[in-house]
């Protein structure tokens, strides 16, 4: 069952940009740091609109995270660690479900001093099993765990949401 369109995930990150935008107004520098590929999509999506709301320097960049092991394989920054020290972080995927993923995503950020981490995903699932909560989220939607949300964003005039 298709939840989010094309239009309705536009319309989702347009509002997310402003939110970050109104969060982060007097920052100069803010990385947004997107998870795997999704993520990382998702991030340049955010980016776009964000531009078209301010001036403030952006930086992108890729957290690598093997969701299934976290803890067997490195969890790894595409950027030197220490281009965060003292700078606003968002840690942006495409779905948030039990927060694992965002959590162990957080274990580079561990090895420096950022002003200010943040996470922004497109789906919240409420399934909550660690200590993370988004701070901006497109959609919060109840289901079940057997449930999977399926995210489709690559391709532009393909963009769409499913809960299957």
């Amino acid at each position: 069952m298709k939840i989010l369109n094309q239009n309705q995930i536009q319309q989702k990150i347009k509002r997310l940009s402003y939110e970050i935008f109104e969060n982060n107004f007097n920052e100069s520098d803010i990385y947004l740091a997107g998870i795997n590929n999704n993520g990382l999509d998702f991030a340049k999506m955010l980016l776009k609109e964000l531009k078209k709301r301010t001036k403030t320097k952006f930086h992108l960049c890729q957290i690598t995270i093997n969701p299934a092991e976290p803890i067997s394989h490195p969890v790894s920054l595409d950027i030197d660690i220490n281009e965060l020290n003292d700078k606003v972080v968002i840690i942006v995927d495409d779905v948030a479900n039990t927060g694992r993923t965002l959590f162990y995503a957080m274990k580079p950020l561990m090895e420096t001093l950022p002003a200010k981490v943040e996470m922004a995903v497109l789906v919240d699932r409420k399934h909550k099993s660690f200590p993370v909560t988004p701070d901006y989220v497109g959609l919060s939607l109840a289901t079940t765990m057997q449930e999977n949300i399926d995210v489709k964003i690559k391709d532009k005039d393909k963009q769409s949401v499913y809960l299957k």
